[in-house]
């Protein structure tokens, strides 16, 4: 009877590759390699090219892992290098060092420009579409003093600023961004952090007409930080853009509480007024949306919001009665202004106090020879306006979007303005603790703005990995199944990572020979991999190979 040879732990090792051979697999498709070889050439006797480091900071970002920058060379300690990167690549050659290097050349050639490079280069290959461009900004924290007098005035300035994730003891950076339809970034570009998103917004805007050749008619759509008189007369009447006017502008206010005629719209709970109007100059359509799930969601909660302003008027109005005014009128228009913010509450009965007071400032009625001054204060009990009240409940469920387009009808600038989300969801993606794809740890701010754009890269592979395997599912009719075990043709992408984390790389010695494979290939993966197509199977499948 033949003998099996006997293993011990020394003969064998294995190294992951899990969903990491679909992200490399994605970047070949997409040629990402060839255009940075191309733009950041290897100019010294370094091992590998830039192009190499950017894929392993690639797969870094998104290996759903829980290692911060700081532990970018530890990644790869467990990783088959040899079958993600090519023959003859170690961890050792992934060191902080290399890493560091290649986010100095991104930052000298140009973040945004390498990036565009990149985008444009794909584009040329894929069509997944333009006609809607959504565009918003997001800030990220950093810790560390960065102090701004280093580098060259091309460098962002790491800063406090209106800080979105709440952390107003942290400096930060903003980051804007342009998504398609399908929530691919188009265009990235990292600001200073204490820019305005009112200018932020329009200069992205005029970026994207600049930078990408757009043979589709193209909306380009943004919240109501866009919306503004200058940033319309700017864009003028034939770049075409799809906005939610503040409910600040008097002309909103009015819209949001006239009694007009709502017709429905073709999605159920929707209904609409349209009109013509000019704002700033530019002719425009304004469509006041009333939808039936936002009001109901609003009245539900109205009472207790409008506790919490009364809440808030109290205390604000305690401070105001503690104030000292020189002379009647001074008392009556603070009071007139505090009113101005509290439109909700009535006036009628203010009442201006007057009491005299010692000069010197000592408490106490002043004697007969003291020196007295007359001081005034405002008093006045918080009561609701009953009217205004019932004009807020009319509002509810009710928002004003607005677009240039004047041949674009209701239902379609509301189905183009809730795509909005994908670049909220873009920006979930790259704050989102799983991939930490956004975590900074760099002290030079040269090198905070070059990974800003690998952060960007990122969600673009994932981005396009998606809808490709979604684009492939469609065209072959095949399905993959979802958590709840039910077949689906739109699968998320992190879904299908988690289906591939077990793939590995086996190499076992064997006498003086060496036996290479992949092990924990199962019918599920093999399919998807087959879905995918070559690009992405040379990861996974590797031949038994004999080496000396």
């Amino acid at each position: 009877m033949e003998k099996f040879p006997q293993f011990t732990s020394q003969d064998f090792t294995s190294r992951q590759i899990g969903h990491l051979g679909l992200v490399a697999g994605m970047i070949d498709e997409l040629g990402i390699s060839a255009v940075i070889d191309e733009e950041l050439p290897k100019t010294r006797d370094h091992i590998l090219p830039h192009s190499k480091v950017v894929t392993a900071m690639l797969l870094n970002g998104l290996g759903f892992n829980e290692r911060r920058l700081y532990f970018f060379s530890r990644f790869f300690t467990n990783l088959s290098t040899e079958q993600l990167f090519g023959p003859g690549v170690t961890p050792e050659h992934l060191n902080d060092d290399v890493l560091l290097r290649t986010l100095d050349r991104i930052y000298d050639y140009g973040t945004t420009d390498l990036f565009n490079r990149i985008v444009m280069n794909v584009m040329k290959k894929f069509q997944f579409g333009t006609h809607m461009l959504h565009a918003d900004t997001t800030s990220f924290s950093v810790h560390g003093d960065y102090d701004n007098d280093e580098e060259d005035f091309r460098t962002i300035q790491i800063a406090y600023g209106h800080n979105k994730d709440l952390r107003w003891d942290l400096k930060q950076f903003v980051l804007s961004m342009v998504t398609n339809q399908h929530g691919i970034p188009l265009f990235a570009q990292p600001y200073s952090g204490n820019e305005s998103d009112k200018k932020i917004l329009l200069e992205t805007i005029q970026k994207v007409k600049l930078n990408l050749n757009l043979e589709d008619k193209a909306y380009y759509v943004a919240d109501s930080a866009f919306y503004t008189g200058p940033n319309l007369q700017t864009l003028g009447q034939h770049t075409f853009w799809i906005s939610h006017p503040p409910a600040t502008i008097d002309e909103v206010k009015t819209l949001l509480v006239a009694d007009v005629t709502m017709v429905p719209g073709k999605e159920e709970g929707y209904s609409f007024h349209e009109r013509l109007v000019n704002y700033a100059g530019i002719e425009q359509k304004w469509v006041l949306v009333h939808s039936e799930k936002r009001r109901a969601a609003s009245e539900k909660n109205y009472p207790k919001n409008l506790d919490k302003r009364l809440d808030k008027a109290r205390k604000s109005l305690k401070k105001l009665r503690s104030k000292e005014f020189a002379c009647e009128p001074d008392a009556q228009m603070a009071a007139r202004l505090w009113f101005d913010d509290y439109p909700y509450l009535s006036a009628d009965k203010i009442q201006i106090l007057s009491r005299t007071k010692k000069c010197n400032g000592k408490k106490g009625r002043p004697g007969k020879d003291d020196s007295v001054v007359t001081v005034y204060s405002v008093d006045s009990p918080i009561e609701v306006i009953p009217e205004v009240i019932e004009q807020e409940k009319t509002r509810l469920g009710r928002f004003v979007l607005a677009t240039n387009d004047l041949d674009l009808d209701a239902d379609s600038i509301l189905k183009y303005y809730k795509g909005q989300q994908s670049v909220e969801r873009g920006f979930r993606f790259l704050k989102d603790k799983s991939f930490r794809v956004a975590e900074v740890f760099l002290k030079k701010k040269s090198r905070i703005e070059a990974l800003s754009m690998i952060m960007v890269l990122c969600l673009f592979v994932y981005a396009i990995a998606e809808w490709y395997l979604r684009s492939k599912l469609k065209e072959t009719g095949k399905t993959v199944n979802n958590q709840l075990n039910k077949p689906i043709q739109n699968p998320t992408m992190k879904w299908i990572f988690t289906l591939f984390m077990r793939p590995a790389e086996v190499t076992v010695s064997l006498n003086s020979h060496i036996l290479r494979f992949i092990v924990n290939l199962n019918e599920e993966v093999t399919q998807i991999l087959e879905i995918m197509g070559q690009s992405f199977e040379k990861y996974y499948f590797v031949r038994p190979t004999r080496e000396m």
